[in-house]
């Protein structure tokens, strides 16, 4: 058995990456939907019925003993159907880490950078009234930033200006000389761009990666005490073959395409 990742591209690495470090003797199928790259073009019913459709397939194929939706859209839009279709497999899902950024500021300004449909979801919004009621909470919509992100893991060259457009909106100054001091990424793509971000923001802040957190809920549900799994860890990719530059990102992330 294995303990597959799921994302819309190859943002998922970075928890895939997080989880390695705590399950090292786990076998790990990390599955990117690039055919359907990105999620935040997609209408949401649609989406959500790609989603669940591409689990069956998955599932049987794979027979995971753990899913981690290392996804912020697909968590937010398909996380509650894919526990009612496939009841007998755990789930993992990744959220906006709204609780943690509020319990971390001291300026109580907080920005949230996520995709749109992130942003959008009624999930999201409820995570700002359970655990951020005290804090202003920006939701910044990004249409651009995964396919920055995914073109800078695959080494290609990206522009200052495009990256400091999408980032600017999540600095906010406040009364009192109140600043936003944390920004959650919301997107599995955006910490690969974390020291960009580092370098062009106006001022320093928290930059909110929920990889950590993800993986450990993982090592939660599978269980520290486990034999080694034998057999190579494994990227699917639903276009068939990715191109030659994401080939050679996942053998350096040690995974054989299949």
């Amino acid at each position: 058995m294995s303990i597959l990742v799921f994302d819309s591209g190859i943002g998922g690495l970075t928890v895939l990456r997080e989880a390695r470090v705590l399950m090292p003797d786990r076998r790990f199928v990390y599955v990117a939907d690039d055919a359907a790259f990105p999620y935040g073009d997609w209408e949401e019913a649609a989406l959500r019925e790609r989603i669940v459709g591409q689990f069956a397939g998955l599932i049987d194929r794979h027979a995971p003993e753990l899913v981690v939706l290392a996804c912020n859209t697909a968590s937010t839009l398909a996380l509650a159907e894919l526990r009612a279709a496939f009841a007998d497999t755990s789930f993992v899902g990744t959220v906006p880490a709204i609780k943690p950024a509020a319990e971390r500021t001291r300026s109580g300004l907080v920005s949230v950078l996520a995709t749109p449909g992130t942003v959008r979801r009624e999930y999201t919004r409820e995570l700002i009234r359970s655990f951020a009621s005290r804090c202003h909470v920006r939701l910044v919509g990004s249409r651009h930033l995964a396919r920055l992100a995914e073109a800078h893991i695959r080494g290609e060259a990206i522009a200052d200006a495009d990256i400091r457009a999408e980032i600017e909106p999540c600095f906010v100054k406040g009364e009192g000389g109140r600043r936003t001091d944390i920004v959650v990424l919301a997107c599995t793509h955006y910490p690969f761009l974390a020291n960009v971000f580092r370098r062009l923001a106006p001022w320093p802040v928290d930059w909110l990666d929920p990889a950590e957190a993800i993986a450990r809920r993982a090592l939660s549900l599978a269980g520290a005490e486990h034999p080694p799994q034998a057999g190579d860890d494994v990227a699917v990719f639903t276009s068939g073959a990715p191109d030659f530059a994401t080939a050679r990102l996942m053998a350096g992330f040690g995974l054989k395409i299949v």
